[in-house]
C-alpha cells in the first residue's frame, strides 16, 4: 500500500514587493497553520516516510516546519525544482520516480498544479486545495511506477479553516 498526500504551501506574505514570488515566504497565519495541520496529521497517526517539496521559499518551509513535527530535520527533505508551480505532468511524473522504500509520501508544491493533479486521482473533487490543505490518497501497489495507473482511494482532505 503507498499513500500520497498532496500539501499545498502555508499562506504566505506579499507585504515586501521587492521579493520575487519564488522567494517569498510565510506570512504569520502561514506560521501558524502549518504546525497546526502536522499537528492533525499526527493525531491521524500519519507515518509520513518522505517529505518531496519545491525549494520556492513558502514551500520550503512549510515542508520544513511539518517535517520538524515529525522528528525529522531539514536535511532530509527531498527538494525538486521542478514542483515549483508544476502542472500536474510534472507531479505524475515525481511520483512516478519515488523511491519505493517509502510507503507515504509527502508533496509539498503549489496552486494550480496540486489542485489540477489532486482531481485526476479519484472521483473526490476540490475547487481548490487551500494554503497548506492537505488532500491524501492510497493506493494498494508495490511500486510508485504502478501509481498512474493503477486505482487510488481517497483518504481524507483537510485545511487549516477546516473545523
Amino acid at each position: 500500500m503507498k499513500s500520497l498526500l498532496l500539501v499545498r504551501h502555508a499562506k504566505s506574505d506579499w507585504a515586501d514587493a521587492s521579493l520575487g514570488d519564488f522567494d517569498r515566504p510565510l506570512n504569520e497565519r502561514g506560521k501558524k497553520d502549518a504546525p497546526k495541520m502536522a499537528e492533525r496529521l499526527l493525531a491521524k497517526k500519519v507515518k509520513i516516510d518522505a517529505f518531496v517539496a519545491s525549494p520556492a521559499k513558502r514551500a520550503a518551509k512549510t515542508a520544513t516546519i511539518i517535517a520538524e513535527e515529525f522528528g525529522r530535520k531539514k536535511d532530509k527533505i527531498i527538494f525538486k525544482e521542478e514542483l515549483y508551480l508544476a502542472s500536474a505532468t510534472v507531479f505524475r511524473r515525481i511520483v512516478s520516480e519515488l523511491n519505493d522504500k517509502f510507503e507515504t509520501v509527502a508533496i509539498f508544491s503549489h496552486n494550480e498544479g496540486i489542485t489540477d493533479y489532486a482531481n485526476m486521482l479519484t472521483n473526490v473533487r476540490v475547487d481548490n486545495i487551500p494554503t497548506c490543505g492537505i488532500y491524501a490518497v492510497r493506493s494498494d501497489i508495490k511500486s510508485w511506477s504502478e501509481f498512474e495507473e493503477a486505482e487510488k482511494e481517497f483518504w481524507f482532505f483537510d485545511f487549516p479553516k477546516k473545523m
